[in-house]
């Protein structure tokens, strides 16, 4: 019974780790359900002495009893009985909540189906837990199932677990553990340690039986396992940060930060905010190009959008577009009398990359040179490989891109869905109404599909007061909403499939592309790393095809590195006959599709400004010996806490020592010499100290005068400092037993001389040590530990005890 309900307080212990995981506290409390209804499931296998096996079924039963009411009620029998409904109920809410889990980043929304997985979660792990070590007798084993609830938050979150909510789940483990020896230790044959109790069920009054005492083993196993987590929250502070781990990744903006020093890109929308979080900048690719100007590089084309996220249509590559065989499809929409800028980019990939099949490229591209079965999708140009990776891959592309400025764009015909796939501007039926009021509200009295595009762009730059936030969720219909009508913060994901969103609700044919930024320049190439990870919106025009706009914040005050098409930007100052021109109507000076605003980005001027003259990529983490030397310097200065405490005692005590004490104690207890004589009692301290530091600690029952005997005959003091100890000891006799203890001069010298002649008699480390880590303030520090631990025990062997009054009632 014991064992069952440590197993259930250890394991409840241990979901606390998964509280950054959520909003909201109904998965608390849930998951605290969960493990009660394990937990009465075990204690009832425990009281009918059940099999292993038969434990664990009961032990189920009861989860599913419990789920099954705290989710399905309407559907069972009498509330709890589960039914064939009751189990297509949970079923259904099963896979909700795993769909809703991939969708949103951490924290998740409360939503009933990812309760009701996290419930069932943390109540399976009870189950094992109870299995292992209620019923095999295996409690060390059961933090292997526990171990997989911190493993999550671990493992999904760049942060690491916060040390409080460490310290609760190794201290429900540590009384898992403590719990299990005192069963063992209560069931040994015999007793090592004896006591005598009385028998309470004796009916001979007195009557005493002999049984073991563990409450030793008890303090012991309680003071290793406090040491234990004391280590494992102090040490790795002391230790340089290390890169976070990814082996899952839960939803849009999920963690995606790679395995060790890789870069892991494991699918479109789920790693864009754990590039963008990730402690220092990797170089994922580097570029040049003919025109020496910065582009942004597609990797994905989502297209598909059902009312939660956006979405990719699976490629699709023939033998015919393969790489190797030539020029790649013509770009949708792009009409032969429209004006083309022929750029040839060479770009080469980081070894770090893995798990990428999909090749960063400039849009739209018309020929690319690259080793291996690389083909292209005839609908987005998306070009991949079924066979190869891109890790390490260098490749040559040839872009057309269309030369257009904001008046040609203003001329071109409205947007026909006949002109591109009629997937672009297919929104869901359930769209909220709020949304398509917006869109019509945004782009009221647009003349053209252009200008129905620039002010929406324009109200996520300018007129919508948007911000940008790394905190965020997914984009469902509840968190676009929120999005649009009532946060208006997000990172590049949202801002990207809420532009599409609205482009597609006035008629503009719209898509997601998710890959990087055109980086910054770093001697002779563009380097992009993975703070450049971004998505951004491409909206189709009849004539021109599929052209990129950016709605996201740039600058310092949003993504950092992404830039504003020229087309998209009005000109800061007025045409040469005076009027003002049409957005876009005119080139900057830097007239590149993706130009940039202004090129004042505080950001990318600090990266520019450390830029090394060799043309590599400047690492601009702090090298492994900078992190070093500060996990050294803050291990240095934790072993140090000793000497700073001892050194703040020896200062006030130095300071009472120079006070002249005279006159009459005014009562027996107040003798004690910390009471009438401060100055006494802080040279008996300090004296106290100096001696155990040195290892000549005073003896118990050694009275002052003895002691004084003692060190003056074994370590051979000269006239002085025997003078002095003498002075010392008379005064703490007379301050102790005296009634007048007359007028006692200031101990400052007699304490100095003292310590210099036992320092004398020690060897120059035992010196050394008595400065840095002096044992007196050790010892100090272990009593407080024990003091604390003691009360925990105390507490451990409270009982309720009837009173006189209660036993005669």
């Amino acid at each position: 019974m014991r064992l069952s309900i440590a197993s259930a307080v250890a394991t409840f212990c241990a979901a606390v780790l998964l509280y950054p995981l959520f909003q909201g506290g109904s998965w608390f409390w849930g998951s605290l359900g969960a493990v009660l209804a394990v937990m009465c499931g075990g204690l009832v296998s425990g009281r009918l002495s059940l099999p292993a096996w038969a434990a664990a079924l009961v032990s189920v039963a009861a989860l599913w009893i419990y789920l099954t009411m705290a989710f399905a009620s309407d559907k069972a029998w009498a509330w709890v009985v589960p039914t064939k409904g009751s189990v297509v109920e949970l079923a259904k809410l099963l896979g909700t909540g795993w769909a809703d889990i991939q969708r949103f980043a951490a924290p998740v929304p409360a939503t009933e189906g990812i309760a009701l997985l996290t419930t069932g979660g943390v109540g399976l792990i009870a189950i094992v837990v109870d299995l292992f070590a209620a019923r095999l007798r295996r409690a060390a084993l059961a933090g292997l199932p526990m171990l997989a609830l911190a493993t999550v938050p671990a493992t999904i979150l760049p942060d690491p677990i916060s040390w409080p909510a460490f310290i609760i789940a190794a201290l429900g483990f540590t009384s898992l553990l403590i719990a299990d020896g005192r069963e063992r230790v209560g069931h040994w044959g015999r007793a090592v340690l004896v006591r005598r109790t009385r028998v309470a069920t004796s009916p001979v009054p007195g009557a005493e039986r002999e049984t073991a005492d563990t409450r030793g083993l008890r303090l012991s196993g309680k003071r290793i396992g406090f040491a234990a987590i004391a280590l494992a929250v102090l040490v790795p502070a002391a230790l340089p940060a290390m890169e976070p781990v990814s082996f899952f990744t839960f939803g849009v903006g999920g963690n995606g930060s790679g395995r060790g020093n890789s870069i892991s890109i494991p699918n479109p929308i789920a790693n864009l905010k754990g590039q963008l979080q990730l402690p220092e900048r990797r170089v994922v690719l580097s570029y040049t190009n003919t025109d020496d100007k910065p582009r942004y590089l597609r990797i994905y084309s989502l297209d598909t959008f059902d009312g939660e996220q956006f979405g990719m249509t699976e490629p699709k590559g023939s033998p015919d577009n393969r790489t190797e065989n030539g020029p790649l499809p013509t770009p949708p929409g792009l009409s032969p009398a429209t004006k083309v800028s022929n750029v040839t980019t060479k770009i080469q990939l980081s070894d770090e990359i893995e798990r990428l099949s999909f090749l960063p490229l400039p849009y739209p591209p018309r020929q690319i040179n690259v080793d291996g079965d690389w083909r292209a999708d005839v609908s987005t140009l998306m070009v991949f490989s079924t066979r190869d990776e891109a890790a390490g891959l260098g490749y040559e592309v040839l872009t057309a891109e269309p030369a257009v400025t904001g008046d040609v764009l203003d001329s071109l015909p409205q947007a026909r869905a006949s002109a591109s796939d009629p997937r672009y501007l297919k929104l869901p039926d359930n769209l909220p109404p709020e949304i398509r009021d917006l869109a019509a509200k945004v782009t009221a009295n647009a003349r053209s599909s252009y200008e129905a595009a620039v002010k929406i762009q324009e109200f996520f730059t300018k007129t919508g007061d948007f911000t940008y936030s790394l905190s965020t969720q997914g984009s469902g219909n509840s968190a676009l909403k929120d999005f649009l009508l009532r946060s208006r913060a997000g990172y590049c994901e949202q801002f990207a499939t809420s532009m599409a969103v609205l482009a597609r609700l006035v008629g503009i044919p719209a898509r997601v592309a998710i890959g990087y930024t055109g980086g910054t320049k770093v001697g002779d190439r563009w380097t992009v790393g993975t703070n450049d990870s971004h998505s951004w919106p491409e909206l189709y025009f009849d004539g021109v095809g599929w052209l990129p706009f950016e709605p996201t914040p740039t600058g310092s005050l949003g993504q950092g590195s992404a830039r504003v098409p020229a087309y998209t930007q009005p000109l800061p100052r007025s045409t040469s006959d005076g009027s003002t021109p049409t957005p876009g109507a005119t080139s900057t000076a830097d007239d590149s599709p993706l130009g940039p605003q202004n090129r004042d980005n505080p950001r990318a001027l600090d990266r520019e400004a450390t830029i090394a003259d060799s043309g590599l990529p400047v690492d601009d983490s702090m090298p492994l010996i900078g992190k070093i030397g500060i996990g050294a310097g803050v291990l240095l200065l934790i072993l140090l806490i000793p000497a700073g405490i001892r050194l703040i005692t020896r200062s006030r005590r130095v300071r009472a020592l120079g006070w002249k004490v005279s006159g009459p104690s005014d009562e027996v207890t107040a003798r004690v010499v910390a009471g009438s004589h401060p100055a006494v009692a802080a040279a008996w301290a300090e004296l106290d100290d100096v001696l155990f530091d040195y290892g000549m600690a005073r003896e118990p029952s050694e009275t002052p005068r003895a002691l004084a005997r003692r060190l003056t005959e074994r370590y051979e003091f000269g006239a002085e400092p025997a003078a002095s100890i003498a002075t010392i000891a008379s005064a703490v006799e007379r301050a102790l037993f005296a009634r007048d203890a007359g007028e006692i001069t200031p101990m400052k010298k007699d304490l100095r001389e003292v310590r210099r002649a036992l320092a004398a008699t020690v060897s120059r480390w035992r010196r050394v040590r008595a400065v840095l880590l002096p044992p007196s303030t050790l010892r100090r520090l272990r009593q407080m530990g024990e003091g604390v631990l003691d009360g925990f025990d105390r507490l451990e062997n409270i009982r309720w005890r009837r009173t006189a009054a209660q036993k005669g009632s």
